[in-house]
């Protein structure tokens, strides 16, 4: 394997560390040394990727945003029918609950008092593609008939997230997926419902 390759792949990897500890202990309760002990590697590795655990963190999110607007073009693509688009996005986030995770951005939400601006700026275009991407599936149901609401569908896509991030803290708190489960499953009847 050539050294770059070598380069690439420690970066990935102390992402996808990174990302397990934000998303169940957040992003102030985690170090590099945490991130090295678990990969093996010393802290001055990690800071050779990473100067600052604001730029891990920046990167950290825009991958997350990376993957999870890929994880919407599948859907799109796979979908057409809106009602069926607005159960697999509700399914991202429950999937990611059931794995004992937390939204990563939602997780990263719950800090921002404390976190880097540069990193508040980019959970915030995390929030804006996802309301954006439901604002269309939205119109389009509303136009077909394939979902209903009241109010302009900018507003009926922050209360969906909203009602997302904060059933995922919660069900978290309270050791009770269930509540996930229950509340999501109000919220799709809600738009589904004539």
């Amino acid at each position: 394997m050539s050294r770059a390759s070598i380069k690439a792949l420690t970066a990935q990897r102390t992402l996808a560390v990174a990302e397990q500890l934000v998303q169940t202990r957040g992003y102030n309760a985690f170090s590099y040394a945490d991130i090295a002990r678990a990969l093996g590697v010393t802290t001055a590795t990690l800071h050779y990727h990473f100067p600052t655990k604001a730029e891990l963190g920046k990167q950290l999110i825009n991958r997350y945003r990376t993957q999870f607007e890929g994880a919407l073009i599948e859907i799109d693509a796979a979908y057409s029918e809106a009602r069926e688009k607005l159960k697999r996005y509700v399914g991202l986030y429950a999937k990611v609950l059931h794995d004992g995770r937390m939204c990563l951005c939602g997780a990263l939400a719950a800090d921002a008092a404390t976190l880097p601006k540069p990193m508040r700026s980019e959970i915030r275009h995390f929030f804006d593609t996802n309301e954006a991407w439901l604002s269309a599936v939205l119109a389009d149901g509303r136009k077909s008939g394939d979902l209903h609401f009241e109010g302009p569908q900018r507003d009926a896509a922050r209360y969906i997230l909203d009602i997302l991030e904060g059933a995922m803290l919660i069900a978290r708190s309270n050791d009770d997926f269930s509540r996930f489960d229950r509340s999501t499953g109000r919220l799709l009847a809600e738009f589904m419902t004539a």
